[in-house]
């Protein structure tokens, strides 16, 4: 059974006409002993939305407020050259990530909130570009969602390569629940999949489908913010902010719809209902679900045989309570959850760096190296 709730246990009742919310079942532990320690790589990133690793180790880092920096030896230089950022709200310059065939290609990919187009207002833009003498060139952008919104909220963003080279990216919904997520002749709450070039694969779930956007991979989201490549399976994970509850970890499959918001384990952020269903049929039910929310950001595998006792866990940042949650997972399962770095700041992203070690940003801190016991 690839999703978690085994049983209804542990509910709550919210305000008066609230529908009842079921809460996470495996419970946050606290590791004994001292806390994970960690060490400053660079303190010139106010609100490090992603992070890349290049191939001489040094560290690109995006900046919401729209900058990109370049940390070698812990000292952060800005990247000139970036496209007309619209940066407001939880837009700006966003994820990050560098072509798989990096050292053939120089491919650097990276989202943001693009006011290109004939509304007022932005939208979520993949642009891939090469750096050159401290500057971006040959700026290509791969994809843009339309139309834009005033909106602030819900870019989505995230990026992941997988094995084939295919580019996987989210948008979120914008904040127009009630239309876009469920509609694939638009934008917005889905998660898409292009070549490297921004062209539409032949194998696409929707390419034949009428008024589809043929980029569409998966759709029914509200706002991933987290994407990694599984490493033994090869699959797309994502993680996506509920509204309050209904965090969710989800699978991503070809074609799925996952059912926001027509299903969701959250409410309204008033306290008063979206849906009484979690589930329905032809609708993914989550991997898992986290209630009350985390607000997750950042979603890493840990792989390295530097964190022996960590290996095979998921690692997930929550904003909403200044922790990174480590999740251990058996035969499709949710086992345990543990709660790391805790206090220490609004956790925003997470990667595994091509040394081994786990770097994580801290919003107002910078970039941190995680060192194993």
């Amino acid at each position: 059974m690839k999703y978690f709730l085994s049983t209804f246990s542990a509910a709550f009742i919210c305000i008066t006409g609230c529908a009842e919310q079921i809460e996470t079942e495996v419970p946050l532990s606290v590791p004994e002993g001292s806390d994970v320690e960690m060490e400053l790589v660079t303190s010139d990133v106010v609100v490090g939305w992603g992070m890349a690793f290049l191939p001489d180790g040094s560290l690109l880092v995006t900046e919401r407020s729209g900058e990109l920096f370049h940390v070698k030896e812990g000292k952060g230089s800005k990247v000139a050259g970036l496209p007309e950022i619209r940066a407001g709200g939880q837009g700006g310059l966003l994820d990050v990530i560098l072509h798989p065939n990096y050292e053939e290609t120089g491919w650097i990919y990276f989202s943001y909130s693009s006011p290109e187009g004939a509304q007022p207002g932005s939208n979520t833009a993949i642009m891939r570009a090469k750096l050159e003498d401290g500057r971006l060139v040959e700026q290509e952008t791969v994809y843009k969602a339309t139309p834009n919104s005033e909106r602030g909220h819900h870019f989505g963003s995230r990026m992941a390569f997988d094995e084939e080279g295919m580019l996987y990216f989210s948008i979120g919904d914008r904040g127009d629940r009630d239309v876009n997520p469920q509609d694939i002749t638009r934008d917005g709450g889905k998660i898409y999949r292009i070549h490297d070039d921004g062209t539409i694969p032949e194998d696409n779930p929707f390419v034949d489908e009428d008024g589809a956007k043929k980029a569409i991979f998966s759709y029914g989201h509200r706002n991933p913010q987290g994407m990694a490549i599984h490493p033994e399976t090869g699959e797309v994970w994502i993680h996506e902010h509920g509204p309050r509850g209904g965090d969710e970890i989800n699978i991503v499959k070809k074609g799925a719809n996952y059912g926001w918001p027509v299903v969701t384990y959250g409410i309204n952020y008033s306290g008063t209902s979206i849906t009484d269903k979690t589930s329905m049929p032809g609708m993914e039910a989550p991997f898992f679900f986290w209630v009350p929310s985390i607000a997750p950001s950042g979603m890493a595998f840990v792989t390295s045989d530097r964190y022996p006792q960590w290996k095979g866990s998921l690692l997930v940042g929550a904003l909403r309570f200044a922790y990174l949650e480590r999740l251990e997972i058996e035969d499709g399962e949710v086992v345990k959850r543990e709660k790391l770095l805790d206090g220490q700041g609004r956790l925003r992203d997470v990667r595994q760096g091509p040394d081994g070690y786990l770097y994580v940003s801290l919003e107002g801190r910078g970039i941190y190296r995680i060192l194993p016991e």
